[in-house]
């Protein structure tokens, strides 16, 4: 990963997260210059940047520095499918185990 890929600063914080969740740096950077979203972020002066890509929704922080140059602050994705369809696929499970284990 590149500390200056697409024309933008990228901290070692973005980067090592996109390493760990396995985002690419093309998407995260698409996801910042083409949002489908975005809103004021808690840090003053920063943005979070969304974009949605099949089932995952990647979301960047991002906010200009001192000389005018934007910087990627962090970046994670979320899955588009809510706790609601996770929850429902689990409690399908187990309901279809305990009637094989108990035969009902």
């Amino acid at each position: 990963m590149d500390k200056n890929f697409g024309g933008v600063i990228w901290t070692n914080h973005a980067l090592a997260r996109m390493s760990d969740r396995g985002i690419k740096q093309g998407d995260a950077w698409a996801t910042w210059r083409n949002p489908e979203q975005s809103r004021k972020a808690k840090i003053p002066g920063s943005w979070v940047y969304y974009r949605t890509y099949g089932n995952q929704r990647i979301e960047v922080v991002a906010k200009k520095n001192e000389k005018g140059e934007w910087v990627i602050l962090s970046v994670w994705g979320r899955s588009v499918f809510g706790q609601g369809f996770k929850t429902q696929k689990k409690e399908s499970f187990w309901k279809l185990l305990l009637k094989q284990v108990l035969g009902k």
